[in-house]
């Protein structure tokens, strides 16, 4: 009897304590833990201030931190509705005026109004620090008011094709208009820039360490899937593959194509190859000079003459590059204008094609009189050995392998070549002072072909002080700007697609620069924490770089297994279940134990 009525009592001690068994093993109930989005960075940051702000990684942050007025779509990167509901056009299309969403706030409480984008852009209009970024978008206005808090309106002097997508980050007049100096500290701080509106707001920031940001719980357009971003900087792209790979960070790109290689098969981490926005150019220092025409810089004056640009563009072999350098990630060079935006890019037709040809450069650079001596190598007409400096971003691999291919073509054509790679604040500082003979360099690319033609006009080029312009060039030509004004103002795609071309063909025929391909976007991220990001244009565009923020605002985190650190009540079910069952068979002695003291315990 007794043992019988032991085992009932164990069978009994089996139910009714399990419960008590489960819940004595799972932790107690902790607050969610924050989803943390960590992307690598491996370009500097210039700027948090959105008027001067013009390396692709600050341009990005403003992305991330405002709103403009419309935003191309992640579908096809076409101009959609963000700060502006809606836009219209006057019938002699010299008038636009933009509707304001109203009930959205700045991240101090204030509430956005019409008035902020009308500062905006007039601050442009009367500041030439201001225009330092985006200048060209408000070249053309004539006046820009809020006649309400819900209503912008944008005169412009003559037709403007652009005004549906001006990149341009709307700043809160309240925070930025008693700022008088544009190029003060403070417009770089956390204090100024983090009073911001867009899907992340700038919570701290560390010059070359990293970027962090809340994402925005009020978004207009709903808060983002993540409650952190933050952007981790690495000294160079490799570093960043091995903290993605150890799974200190979440995602980046710019990856070499070995490194992609790399890693597009590892189960833990997802690939993304997609046309890309960017372009990779030599620029050829001509002779430059500043918005009053005045000469800047330390440029060799030989490379004043066009022919022998010329030479050096036709012993650059973009195939090599492509082939090479990128792995076949890529696409061969012409115009500035990338394939991705088809309409208007511009490939040189056979009469215009320079193509690589060692031979004729040399013969040309014969004829131009720039002779060979015993060594192999030329001078100039002055008697003077024909030495290049090439300099670009010692940290980036595509550039160091460039370097290696163009010192050794340029050598072929008797040309010396002395590689100065440096830092990506250096490389800045020297090419907007124009101190330099040849660069590796490039672009990010718009929807909208307005900026990437921009940065070859006469007023793209920074004043005598070194300001208020983004030049790519220092390039400045009456022709190319009449074609760069027309393609402004015709508002046919078609017709306007050919003004575009025609311009990239000028650039192209004065050799101030070689664009030697289009990159692929070479991504990753780890699979095992985010499920997917949102791309543009979709569905195969890129991640990171784009002309939105849909990438980071579309990361959606992995579903947690059970092999995460987070708890998981499926999971304690299961533990309390089985201790369940291993009680009920092994019931008299569990219950003679739970009786002992836990000192008495063998």
């Amino acid at each position: 009897m007794r043992r019988v009525f032991t085992i009932a009592a164990a069978g009994t001690l089996a139910v009714l304590p399990t419960a008590g068994i489960a819940t004595a093993q799972q932790p107690a109930q902790e607050p969610a833990q924050p989803k943390v989005l960590r992307v690598a960075l491996t370009t500097g940051i210039d700027h948090l201030n959105p008027f001067t702000a013009s390396l692709a990684a600050s341009t990005q942050v403003g992305r991330f931190i405002y709103e403009f007025l419309t935003i191309p779509s992640a579908e096809k990167a076409t101009a959609a509705p963000a700060l502006a509901e809606s836009w219209r056009i006057s019938p002699d299309k010299l008038t636009w005026t933009f509707k304001i969403r109203q009930g959205a706030k700045w991240s101090d409480g204030q509430p956005i109004t019409a008035k902020d984008p009308a500062f905006t852009f007039n601050r442009m209009l009367t500041d030439e620090t201001a225009r330092t970024a985006n200048g060209n978008y408000v070249a053309n206005f004539a006046s820009v008011t809020a006649p309400d808090d819900a209503t912008l309106v944008i005169r412009t002097k003559t037709v403007q094709a652009t005004l549906d997508l001006l990149d341009v980050p709307i700043v809160p007049e309240h925070v930025w208009a008693p700022i008088k100096d544009l190029t003060a500290p403070e417009t770089d701080t956390v204090p100024v820039a983090g009073v911001d509106d867009g899907p992340y707001r700038l919570t701290e920031y560390k010059q070359n360490e990293y970027l962090k940001f809340a994402a925005n719980k009020d978004y207009w357009r709903g808060a983002p899937k993540v409650d952190e971003l933050q952007l981790l900087v690495f000294k160079d792209v490799e570093s960043a593959v091995n903290a993605l790979k150890q799974g200190e960070v979440d995602v980046l790109n710019r990856l070499t194509p070995t490194q992609f290689d790399a890693l597009k098969d590892r189960p833990d981490i997802a690939a993304n190859q997609a046309p890309g926005r960017r372009y990779n150019e030599i620029t050829l220092n001509f002779g430059v000079q500043n918005a009053q025409n005045q000469p800047i810089g330390n440029g060799n004056p030989v490379l004043k003459d066009l022919r022998l640009r010329q030479a050096i563009a036709q012993a650059i072999d973009p195939k090599t590059v492509v082939d090479k350098v990128m792995g076949g990630y890529g696409q061969l060079g012409g115009g500035v204008i990338p394939p991705i935006y088809q309409a208007y890019h511009w490939d040189p037709p056979p009469e215009q094609a320079r193509g690589f040809d060692l031979a004729k450069a040399n013969a040309a650079l014969d004829a131009a009189g720039y002779r060979k001596g015993g060594d192999g190598l030329r001078t100039e007409p002055g008697g003077a050995r024909l030495e290049l400096r090439l300099t670009g971003h010692a940290n980036r691999g595509f550039d160091q392998r460039v370097a290696q291919y163009v010192s050794g073509w340029l050598h072929d054509i008797g040309i010396s070549v002395k590689q100065e790679l440096v830092s990506d604040e250096e490389l800045n500082d020297r090419t907007n002072a124009g101190n330099y003979d040849l660069a590796i360099s490039g672009y990010a690319t718009n929807p909208d072909p307005d900026y990437a033609l921009s940065l070859h006009t006469c007023a793209a080029r920074p004043n005598a002080q070194g300001k208020g312009g983004t030049t790519d060039t220092f390039f400045c030509d009456p022709q190319y700007d009449q074609l760069y004004a027309q393609q402004l103002t015709e508002t046919d795609p078609a017709a306007r697609a050919g003004y575009v071309k025609q311009a990239q063909a000028r650039l192209y025929s004065q050799a101030v620069n070689v664009v030697l391909d289009y990159d692929n976007a070479l991504e990753a991220y780890r699979s095992d924490r985010f499920s997917s990001f949102g791309k543009q244009p979709q569905p195969d565009g890129p991640i990171l770089e784009q002309t939105g923020y849909w990438g980071v605002y579309g990361a959606a985190p992995a579903v947690a297994r059970s092999g995460d650190s987070a708890s998981n009540t499926g999971l304690w079910i299961v533990l309390g279940v089985v201790a369940a069952a291993a009680l009920f068979v092994s019931g008299y002695t569990l219950g003679r134990r739970r009786a002992i003291p836990m000192d008495d315990r063998e």
